[in-house]
């Protein structure tokens, strides 16, 4: 697996290097763009079992110095114990100035040999060796784990909350995230922020759990991603922007890049209107302290015309995107350009400018190397413009043109390829090609379902195959996809989320199909409810989900219900003045005809009830709605 966040040996670095050091120190604490003024990462040195607000004689990791200390030559003559002592301490020495990797493991071996297995100074060795190894990628996460393990049940042995056992913890749950088993990592994680809350509430002068607690933040937030628990994974975010803002100098770089990285994940999430304000606070930091022409604006520019976009505010974004290029390629970043090139391409389209879309596109192609995943896109593109303009044949040969690329990124690069087959599926579907569609859809989710990481993205899969097979009549097939989809999602971005409100909304539609409102209106319901929360009570799909509703009671023959909810499907299109005419004008049809039926139905049920009395059945419906 990537690795999305490297930290283990970040918190090494910020906790165990005293001042005298402080060049071995990383670059950067935080991310891999930023730096921290190394001030900030040289703090006081603690015992195995720091607890805030006591005096203790030893040191983390980084053991007693001696290097100013001045020793005789080792006699020959001296008494062995004295021999294995000094032998001892330089052993310590010899790994406690250790800096390369070579270095690092000859000398933890021998000094390991010297030790119990149950001194805590075995413990802080194995913790030194363990975020070393995390710190330089290497593969063999399962050595990682172990070594990791071994200073936990060293360093945990009294069972006394400490920020080395929160380390040890960390590096652990870092391991066993990388190994994919996320239930572990979490356990390890929330335990190690257990830890941390406690000493952070003790609030010592001597020790700063800060930097700690916002690596343990930091992995919480990418082992929840990977499970698929993204709105989750924000609240540990959120915390972690908090932590900058309490460490970091207010309007510095770090601070804007910090911002960015929480933008970008609300946008990930499609909660646009949070991103919005983050990144734009970014955007402020970073013209105030670098200028216009930095490659942190462009970053910052570009990542605010995808939010625009997600807001259908295309003006806006296309403006951001120009600015963005401009920078970009005075810079060379080429890239970074065709990226933003793309972008602007799929705006234009959004806006209506398809003959500039395919002119930009095909400059684009020209760039790119042949058979790239770059190049895929830009056909996907394409075929966008081309299906647009009804020339279908040609937007067809772009997308078999970018499902041949394709094919051959699967192993490789299956999230990004799944994700494009779910787009080309999505223009298929546009030209009623369904019999494609659906296949290039389960093979995406085939794909998907062995990235745990990717667990919203099955949601929106699942969804779209449970749609087609509803617009193809396969409604029966269609629902257990609708069913799945709606668990998956909100697994992923929470109950009221407006993605959960469109599968429910469609699996009201299919009910309505089978003929079954009862079933139909218990889904228009939930719905209409989270539509409400998620996009407003007036946006246009909340009134049309209300406007199911009405129509699934309508047929239960519950009319008053009906004329209830129809009756609000009528004030809804009303606030929206002009622009929706002919919407009021409907709905208000549909409402003479309820009440027309709702005081039809009475009468008709009168005649009926005497009919059989008259008859001398004393079975007649008693109740009307």
């Amino acid at each position: 697996m990537k690795r999305t966040f490297s930290s283990s040996y970040l918190l090494l670095s910020t906790l165990l290097k005293s001042t005298s050091r402080r060049k071995f120190l990383p670059r950067s604490f935080f991310s891999d763009h930023s730096s921290l003024d190394p001030s900030l990462l040289s703090y006081p040195i603690s015992s195995p079992n720091l607890k805030p607000g006591t005096n203790h004689p030893f040191t983390l990791i980084k053991f007693p110095s001696r290097c100013f200390q001045t020793f005789p030559d080792p006699s020959p003559l001296l008494p062995s114990r004295q021999r294995n002592i000094q032998e001892k301490s330089d052993l310590e020495e010899s790994f406690e100035s250790a800096t390369t990797t070579d270095e690092i493991l000859t000398s933890f071996q021998a000094f390991a040999a010297t030790l119990d297995e149950k001194d805590k100074r075995l413990g802080l060795a194995c913790l030194k060796v363990g975020q070393h190894l995390d710190s330089i990628g290497t593969d063999d996460h399962e050595n990682i784990l172990s070594i990791g393990l071994r200073a936990l049940k060293i360093l945990d042995d009294s069972g006394d909350a400490s920020v080395s056992v929160a380390m040890a913890l960390h590096l652990v749950g870092s391991a066993s995230y990388d190994l994919k088993r996320f239930n572990d990592s979490l356990g390890f994680l929330n335990r190690a922020n257990r830890i941390l809350g406690v000493l952070e509430k003790e609030n010592s002068e001597e020790f700063d759990v800060r930097p700690v607690i916002h690596a343990v933040q930091l992995q919480l937030a990418n082992t929840k991603t990977a499970m698929g628990r993204r709105e989750e994974a924000l609240l540990n975010l959120k915390r972690c922007l908090e932590l900058k803002e309490s460490i970091l100098e207010p309007n510095s770089r770090e601070m804007g890049i910090a911002y960015r990285d929480l933008a970008e994940a609300y946008a990930a999430v499609l909660n646009f209107k949070e991103a919005l304000p983050l990144c734009e606070k970014a955007l402020e930091i970073h013209l105030s302290r670098l200028g216009q022409n930095s490659v942190e604006v462009a970053h910052d520019r570009r990542l605010l015309g995808v939010i625009y976009t997600g807001l259908e505010d295309h003006v806006k974004a296309m403006e951001q995107n120009q600015l963005s290029k401009k920078v970009l390629k005075s810079w060379g970043m080429n890239s970074d350009l065709i990226l933003a090139e793309i972008d602007a391409a799929n705006i234009q389209i959004a806006l209506g400018k398809y003959d500039e879309a395919v002119k930009t596109l095909k400059g684009v192609a020209q760039q790119t190397d042949k058979d790239s995943e770059i190049q895929a896109l830009v056909f996907i593109s394409m075929a966008k413009a081309l299906c647009n303009q009804e020339k279908f044949a040609e937007g067809k040969r772009c997308l078999e043109i970018s499902c041949d690329i394709l094919e051959k990124k699967e192993m490789h690069l299956p999230s990004k390829v799944a994700e494009a087959y779910m787009e080309i599926s999505s223009l298929y579907e546009t030209m009623n090609e369904f019999t494609t569609a659906i296949p290039l859809l389960k093979r995406s989710l085939g794909m998907i379902e062995k990235l745990p990481q990717e667990q919203h993205m099955e949601g929106n899969v699942l969804g779209k195959i449970g749609w087609l097979f509803l617009l193809t009549g396969k409604v029966e097939e269609g629902i257990p996809y609708l069913e799945s989809a709606a668990e998956r999602l909100k697994e992923s971005f929470g109950a009221k989320h407006f993605a959960v409100g469109y599968i429910y909304n469609n699996l009201g539609a299919a009910y309505m199909e089978l003929e079954r409102p009862q079933a139909a209106a218990q889904m228009f319901a939930i719905s209409k409810d989270i539509m409400d929360v998620s996009l407003g009570p007036h946006h246009a799909d909340s009134i049309q989900t209300c406007q199911s509703l009405a129509n699934a009671y309508s047929a239960m023959q519950s009319y008053t219900l009906a004329l209830e909810f129809q009756q609000k499907v009528v004030d809804a299109w009303a606030s929206h003045g002009a622009g929706a005419r002919d919407e009021l004008k409907e709905a208000n049809r549909i409402l003479e005809d309820l009440k027309k039926k709702s005081f039809g139905w009475i009468p008709d049920l009168i005649v009926e009830h005497a009919k059989s009395l008259t008859e001398g059945n004393d079975t007649a419906p008693t109740k009307f709605v």
